[in-house]
């Protein structure tokens, strides 16, 4: 059973945030390759692998929260990408920062949009 978690969870991790997802797994193997299992096991084999969201809804819902957090900036990144991987577009992403500055204020809203800049640089925008 556990197998199965983990291979559910590394396969939607990988279709979500690609290498970038490889990357934060990969970099937890020296200091603590548990917590990077059960990231994949937990986060991404049970959460994500749900069927009352679709993988953009999901992301959207992501974004927004680690934008709202205000302290999750690499994480912010990442699924920033996992966003545009998923079939969010730049402008949908930039709504959703927008819509931040409501909730969680315009420090934060100005941090994910930061964030989200950095991200379609990256990207060739």
């Amino acid at each position: 059973m556990e197998q199965e978690r983990y291979m559910r969870g590394w396969a939607k991790l990988k279709e979500i945030d690609g290498e970038q997802g490889e990357r934060v797994i990969a970099s937890l193997a020296g200091i603590a390759p548990d917590f990077g299992r059960l990231l994949i096991e937990f986060g991404f084999g049970d959460i994500y692998s749900r069927p009352g969201l679709d993988l953009r809804s999901r992301e959207i819902a992501t974004i927004a929260a680690l934008c709202a957090l205000g302290t999750a900036a690499p994480q912010l990144r990442v699924h920033l990408h996992g966003a545009l991987n998923v079939g969010c577009t730049r402008e949908e992403i930039v709504e959703v920062m927008m819509q931040m500055a409501l909730y969680a204020g315009f420090p934060a809203a100005l941090n994910g949009l930061f964030a989200a800049k950095e991200v379609f640089a990256e990207r060739g925008a």
